[in-house]
């Protein structure tokens, strides 16, 4: 009978702590508070401005769900490397970064639909342009060279599958430089430390512009991905109205707007079918 009691119990505050989990969406709604972490070095995605202001095309659209809601929006500052981690053990209600949609961060969280879709491209500093050619460049283009990326994005796993490749061709494989924000990567290109910085090419367009006569994007490499945000596996609520949000800004061409004003493009984002397979 005590075997059976403490099995009961165990079953109960299990049952409890799902719940307690699984109504994020109600406790925001009570508190009047989201509270979102966020690394915002990722320009035009998400970054601070010259008026120390948390800005860009995925916080405009977090900031239209607070707005929705009728809650204050409260972003939590954090290292990219540290935004799943946080998430995953409660630190806040959900994550403003925007994220790659991967099979295997699939198994870890709970995607919303995309919001928007990434392209990664190859910047160079001007004088090194004549080394590379073509729109599409293949990892042995990139054989020998030094890359820097941020650390724990998908441009970093890109440049690994891209030495796996090499590797099992007998060249030498990418040294990867992997810092912590946008602005240490082109610092590493700059300072010649790094012979080329791997990221979305629209967070390269600013740079460009940033630097013009001193940096390339000189071409693209990997696969295209869905970018989107993610809650934790349990939060459905939340992760539902959320992504209802996203497609109702996109019905109601709140969403194009807003791609026009950061990305420079548009596009339809799904609604399903988005994560890919292994």
């Amino acid at each position: 009978m005590k075997k059976i009691a403490l099995l009961i119990a165990a079953l109960v505050t299990a049952g409890a702590a799902t719940t307690a989990q699984a109504d994020t969406l109600s406790d925001i709604k009570s508190s009047g508070k989201i509270t979102v972490g966020i690394d915002p070095t990722f320009p035009p995605y998400e970054f601070t401005n010259d008026k120390g202001e948390i800005t860009g095309y995925s916080v405009a659209i977090m900031q239209s769900f607070a707005k929705d809601l009728g809650v204050k929006l409260e972003f939590q500052k954090t290292a990219f490397s540290g935004i799943l981690p946080g998430l995953i053990s409660g630190s806040f209600n959900a994550e403003g970064s925007s994220l790659n949609v991967t099979a295997e961060r699939a198994k870890k969280v709970l995607f919303t639909v995309p919001y928007s879709k990434t392209v990664n491209g190859v910047l160079v500093r001007e004088s090194d342009v004549k080394k590379f050619s073509g729109k599409t460049l293949s990892p042995e283009q990139l054989s020998g060279l030094s890359g820097a990326v941020k650390s724990a994005s998908v441009p970093e796993q890109l440049l690994k599958g891209f030495n796996e490749t090499l590797t099992k061709e007998g060249k030498k494989p990418i040294t990867i430089i992997s810092v912590d924000t946008l602005d240490q990567t082109v610092s590493t290109l700059m300072t010649k430390r790094a012979d080329f910085v791997f990221d979305d090419i629209s967070v390269l367009a600013p740079i460009v512009k940033k630097y013009p006569n001193k940096v390339v994007q000189v071409g693209e490499a990997g696969p295209s991905q869905w970018m989107a945000w993610a809650t934790r596996k349990d939060d459905t609520s939340l992760n539902k109205a959320i992504s209802e949000h996203i497609l109702s800004m996109q019905k109601d061409g709140e969403l194009t707007t807003l791609q026009k004003q950061y990305l420079g493009t548009t596009f339809t984002v799904p609604a399903s079918d988005f994560i890919p397979q292994e």
